[in-house]
């Protein structure tokens, strides 16, 4: 199901990468493996997905439910949560104490179609069921013939101390076929999709996420939400500011919503 990768060697440039801890792994999946699940991934208009967004910030679907995956999907899922690869994941990042959520809150199957965007944000801090910190994302594209000039590039973004909001994009990196991005989500790390997807009607981009969780420090902020900024001509717009508000507002934690890009 995977390929060999020497997750050791890949933690030096995890830990040296800005303007986050980061990597990208090309090739993730054994080829025809990750052919298999494009071809399995559920199309747009599916009734599988059980999470759709369809406001200012971001446009998507998500499903996160384990009795709606089909059986490929099932497997790559119980996989990631394994041991096993866990216990590459703890190699890459360099501790001991990291831990999965099998409920793949916020996690599981990502789309986004032509016109989908998802503004900057940063995720939730602390998983609302089991009280643990956010520590690493890990999420793999899977379409087979995707367009550089349709978009859909993740962008990090450098942290502005002195207002706590993100500051200029530093990296963009496409979503290649069999590519997985893997980041450190405890470290102001501002990402997203914030340009519409230009890919025509019918085509959408693909991809899985899972969540990996750690011990809460006494330096963790108690964040239950995604935490979003207004995006270019948004900035100044008192619905999308609003909006926002409502959207990360922690009492109502009980609801978080998907963020995966």
């Amino acid at each position: 199901m995977f390929q060999n990768v020497d997750y050791e060697q890949k933690s030096y440039e995890f830990r040296s990468s800005v303007p986050f801890n980061h990597v990208v792994i090309d090739n993730f999946f054994d080829d025809v493996f990750a052919r298999t699940l494009s071809r399995k991934f559920p199309n747009y208009e599916d009734d599988s997905w059980k999470g759709v967004y369809n406001n200012p910030i971001e446009i998507k679907k998500a499903n996160q439910s384990w009795s709606h995956f089909s059986m490929e999907f099932y497997k790559v899922f119980h996989q990631l949560l394994s041991d096993a690869f866990v216990d590459k994941m703890k190699t890459l990042v360099g501790i001991d104490n990291l831990y999965v959520d099998h409920g793949l809150h916020g996690g599981g199957l990502h789309s986004h179609p032509s016109g989908g965007k998802l503004n900057i944000h940063l995720d939730y801090s602390i998983h609302p069921k089991l009280e643990l910190q956010r520590k690493l994302n890990l999420i793999v594209y899977l379409n087979e013939n995707w367009k550089s000039e349709w978009g859909g590039d993740i962008e990090f973004w450098s942290h502005n101390h002195e207002n706590n909001k993100p500051k200029q994009c530093e990296k963009k990196i496409a979503p290649l076929f069999n590519r997985a991005v893997i980041f450190d989500t405890a470290q102001n790390s501002w990402h997203g999709l914030p340009e519409p997807l230009k890919c025509p009607v019918g085509e959408m981009r693909k991809s899985l996420a899972v969540y990996y969780l750690t011990d809460v420090d006494e330096n963790t902020r108690n964040r239950f939400r995604a935490k979003f900024v207004p995006y270019k001509d948004q900035e100044n717009d008192p619905k999308i500011i609003d909006l926002i508000e409502k959207r990360s507002d922690n009492q109502t934690a009980s609801s978080v919503y998907v963020t995966g890009v």
